[in-house]
């Protein structure tokens, strides 16, 4: 059985499609191995790279490229497992951001993979405006849910501006076009997707149960588009230093009444001075409610209409 034909040993690997005519498998000729040389010493020079440096960056992109194609089709099992529509991404990973030269309305392919430094830089900024979110269930958990529009307005703010001035990762928003494209970083970087509204009882038996009015059921779709009436659920929370906080303040009260018989004995006092006081108010406020009630009944027979306080 013939073997494949394998290319000379001083081929370079091109990044980009073969050159017209040379078929899969086939070696390529001294003519074409000096076109794809020239190609990839071009693309090296316009990105500031040695051709080595140029090849190795392509090596490691197609690496992670093949990593985010797994763990996508991994997690489209476990959402197919679950009965869950998930959105696919393209096979091979396109480059986001304000610089891609997407137009208004382009349709944007998700992709799976760390989030960049600018778009949470942009979902922070998003999160902390007034996007008149509504709640959502997604996943069957409760999400926040917005319209492109106002992420847009929020873009165009003033407020953007001088957030834009503190924070640099912020891109630049000077357009539409720009403002789409800094939107976009968010399905991006699976910040946040495009949702569309569902019947979760659909197809079932059972009689239609009541719907909570306002309340959507919604699922991601397949292409995440920035057109203004669009609806985006938010798959990133923030910051989550607060929910710790609050989460560490309550362990620290309920460890402080669990430990209450230990306490030194001035404290102990304290405590028992304090709920008396909030005792003796609250036995006020009911001695007030019933003076008023007498002082009403008996002023509604001696002098009608009555008096109340």
């Amino acid at each position: 059985m013939a073997q494949p034909q394998q290319p000379p040993p001083n081929a370079i690997p091109l990044p980009g499609p073969p050159p017209p005519g040379l078929q899969p498998g086939q070696q390529p000729s001294p003519e074409q191995i000096r076109q794809m040389q020239q190609q990839i010493a071009a693309e090296a020079q316009k990105n500031g790279l040695t051709v080595p440096q140029y090849i190795e960056r392509v090596k490691a992109q197609a690496m992670q490229n093949a990593q985010m194609r797994q763990r996508m089709m991994q997690a489209q099992q476990q959402a197919q497992q679950s009965g869950q529509p998930v959105a696919t991404a393209p096979p091979q990973q396109q480059q986001g951001g304000p610089g891609n030269g997407a137009q208004p309305g382009q349709q944007v392919p998700i992709q799976p993979g760390p989030p960049k430094p600018e778009a949470l830089a942009v979902a922070n900024f998003l999160r902390n405006q007034d996007l008149k979110s509504r709640t959502c269930i997604f996943q069957e958990k409760r999400k926040d849910m917005f319209k492109v529009k106002r992420a847009i307005r929020a873009l165009h703010s003033p407020a953007y501006q001088k957030a834009r001035a503190k924070n640099p990762l912020l891109p630049e928003v000077k357009d539409r076009v720009t403002a789409e494209n800094t939107f976009k970083l968010l399905p991006l970087s699976l910040l946040a997707l495009r949702v569309s509204k569902i019947d979760p009882h659909q197809g079932h038996q059972h009689a239609k149960k009541k719907r909570v009015k306002g309340l959507w059921t919604v699922k991601v779709e397949p292409q995440q588009e920035a057109q203004d009436m669009y609806h985006y659920v938010w798959l990133y929370d923030g910051p989550q230093w607060k929910n710790k906080l609050y989460a560490a303040g309550a362990l620290a009260l309920i460890l402080a009444v669990v430990f209450f018989p230990v306490w030194p004995y001035h404290l102990r006092l304290g405590v028992w001075y304090l709920s008396m006081a909030m005792l003796g108010v609250l036995g006020l406020f009911f001695a007030m409610a019933i003076f008023r009630l007498i002082l009403f009944l008996v002023t509604m027979f001696a002098a009608p209409p009555g008096f109340w306080l």
